[in-house]
């Protein structure tokens, strides 16, 4: 395995992007989707434009995102370049160069103009048999770029089935974030998203029990740092039109993160109408 850039670098990279950078937004609520190994250019293009023509997302309250695959992250990106929409990229290494066939540098997604990465999602885990080092070698790497690292953490239908849930994906976020200073996780977004909830299969996760495992995140988070404790906790998994305004209701839900419900610029659109007007009402429940 190629080295991993040393956390003291990171932290010291991390800290001198963001003296240069816009504050992290105030307590947004994140919408988006990736589109995993799907869509041509010409498909992202046209999906771009309906966005683009739309107004729905760009509600302050909401800060939406979209991941297409690499082939289309440039074109993608300068679609929505005039817009608040943040594009990112599905995966990406932590060396900035060398002799790694197939892979994506964070240079690299950066030339592309997308500001986000999704680091650690499952089937990366389970597919290409990355581990909770390499995901925190590549959320070190993403920082120091000056990338916004979304990462995928969740348990298995095993894990679950034998009450390990909340070990397990306390684990990943330990690991994921290990080695970062404190102002460097106010770029981190998290997703958290049950394994057995993902894909064609997936069966989602209730609201009340997806609010669970996001309070007991945000417990491991308030035990690292206070500027940890402030990281945005997406859900993933299974999201659709008929359980998107529950799940977006939830106090320690701040996002969520579509699949297959959102590949299509009207679904992606449609979950946005459904879920605005309980932002407000959210917002009540975090302060009460």
């Amino acid at each position: 395995m190629p080295p991993c850039p040393l956390p003291a670098r990171q932290a010291r990279a991390g800290t001198f992007f963001l003296s240069r950078m816009e504050a992290p937004m105030t307590s947004p609520f994140w919408i988006g989707t990736s589109w995993k190994m799907n869509k041509t250019l010409r498909q992202a293009r046209d999906y771009a434009a309906q966005l683009v023509s739309a107004a729905e997302w760009r509600d302050p309250r909401l800060q939406a995102f979209i991941i297409p695959p690499f082939t289309a992250l440039a074109t993608v990106c300068e679609a929505v370049r005039e817009t608040p929409l943040l594009v990112g990229a599905q995966n990406m290494h932590w060396a900035d160069h060398g002799a790694y066939t197939g892979e994506i540098s964070p240079p690299m997604i950066k030339d592309c103009g997308a500001a986000l990465v999704e680091l650690g999602h499952s089937e990366r885990r389970s597919l290409f048999n990355e581990t909770d080092k390499t995901i925190n070698c590549k959320v070190q790497a993403a920082l120091a770029h000056g990338l916004r690292p979304l990462i995928c953490v969740g348990e298995s239908e095993r894990d679950k089935r034998y009450g390990l849930a909340a070990e397990v994906v306390s684990m990943q976020v330990k690991i994921a974030l290990h080695g970062l200073m404190p102002a460097a996780l106010r770029r981190v977004l998290i997703a958290y998203e049950p394994v057995w909830a993902i894909g064609e299969s997936g069966i989602p996760a209730t609201p009340d029990y997806a609010n669970e495992m996001h309070g007991r995140i945000r417990l491991v988070l308030a035990a690292l740092t206070a500027e940890a404790a402030q990281v945005p906790i997406l859900y993933g998994g299974s999201v659709n039109l008929q359980n998107c305004r529950d799940l977006a209701a939830q106090p320690q839900i701040d996002g969520l993160f579509i699949g297959r419900a959102a590949w299509e610029a009207a679904g992606f659109l449609e979950i946005v109408r459904v879920v605005l007007p309980v932002v407000p009402n959210r917002e009540n429940l975090l302060t009460e």
